[in-house]
């Protein structure tokens, strides 16, 4: 039996299995082995392909956008209007074959845009090039979904069908669960007052939450189930065992609805005010600087400044980091030798206690947005 029809058998007896606290467990199972099976689905079949048909683009830039939907709803035109890259378009479906790759470069940032081949239902289980293109959709930063807006809200269901079907979560956050590996040991899963456990035993059930979703024994059996047979695992949240595969991606996504100049003022204003969406048209130009607006705000990207001593600080190179950077993300970001050797850094701005004069902070200090930063070595 092949791995599709693996998954579909598995999928079958989890539509038959109703849901309940008695069949959380055995659910929990269904949904490890499905998540694996999926994973192998999307793992290329050889190592080395045809010459010429390669698919996976290098990341580069600050961030990387990709661009998400079916055939023909304007992905190329797209790309072509907000980057220089030049994407062939044409009136027929499947115009673009393979990953292309351009750049917006906005604040200082260059964002990285990949038009990705038009998905088609059944992608997740290798339909089309649809193994291709999940994969290379779980390295972006943020995901666009192009929609037509000539069409019903079908094409974004079946859409976010597929995503998560190969672990893609669109505008969820990760539950507040740490895994860490162990060469020996067991599992530990901690809890605020430690369980009371048998030298038999090689594993402590803990948890800082009390745990209404799941239990202690399907959590072990889906670590299990992964060849996670030693490690620490936190739970600091009330998670269920759909929870606990490794193999999922949180990742924001802005629904863009293209052709909204086909469609009546009062359809467009009902698009536009729904959450996570901008309302585009590529024919007309459109709203696409709002759209490039919008992708800023969902990548979380922050700009720093480095400043030399007794120099002005360099507007036209800023250092572009995802929030929650370091003062050792702006070494790396400058040379990796810097924070080998750093002594101490000057920080001006937003994360400064004294804005707005400068700071001594170490390497784990937290930069802000437009922070000036004055690096000293040993």
């Amino acid at each position: 039996m092949g791995v599709v029809e693996k998954i579909r058998e598995i999928e079958a007896e989890m539509a038959r299995t109703q849901k309940n606290k008695a069949t959380e467990y055995h659910l929990g199972l269904l949904k490890a082995k499905l998540a694996r099976y999926r994973a192998q689905l999307l793992e290329p079949t050889s190592k080395s392909g045809p010459a010429g048909v390669g698919f996976d683009v290098q990341k580069a830039g600050d961030a990387r956008v990709a661009l998400i939907g079916f055939p023909s709803v304007g992905k190329s035109t797209l790309l072509s209007k907000t980057t220089h890259t030049a994407s062939e378009t044409a009136a027929y479906e499947f115009t673009t074959l393979t990953a292309i790759p351009g750049v917006i470069e906005y604040r200082g940032a260059r964002i990285q845009l990949l038009d990705l081949p038009g998905i088609v239902e059944g992608a997740s289980q290798g339909r089309g090039r649809g193994r291709q293109v999940v994969s290379t959709a779980k390295t972006a930063d943020l995901i666009v979904m192009m929609l037509d807006a000539t069409k019903s809200d079908e094409q974004r269901r079946l859409l976010e069908i597929e995503l998560d079907a190969v672990g893609i979560r669109l505008n969820k956050h990760k539950p507040d669960i740490v895994f860490k590996k162990r060469t020996t040991g067991g599992i530990s899963v901690r809890r605020r007052v430690p369980a009371r456990v048998s030298r038999d035993s090689v594993a402590q059930f803990t948890s800082t939450v009390k745990l209404t979703q799941t239990d202690e024994k399907t959590i072990r059996t889906i670590l299990a189930g992964y060849k996670l047979h030693n490690c620490d695992v936190m739970i600091r949240e009330d998670a269920g065992a759909f929870h606990f595969p490794r193999t999922r991606k949180y990742i924001p996504c802005l629904y863009v609805y293209n052709k909204v100049d086909a469609i009546s003022l009062e359809q467009m204003n009902k698009i536009a005010h729904t959450p996570n969406t901008v309302v585009i048209s590529c024919e007309m130009d459109l709203n696409l600087d709002y759209l490039i607006e919008r992708m800023w705000g969902e990548l979380n990207l922050v700009k720093v400044y480095t400043k030399k001593r007794g120099a002005h600080p360099d507007l036209d190179d800023p250092i572009c980091l995802r929030t929650g950077a370091t003062i050792e993300d702006v070494c790396n970001g400058v040379h990796r030798s810097l924070a080998t050797n750093f002594r101490y850094a000057l920080v001006w701005g937003k994360s400064s206690k004294f804005n707005p004069h400068a700071q001594k902070v170490g390497l784990a200090h937290q930069v802000q947005d437009e922070d000036v930063v004055s690096i000293f070595t040993k």
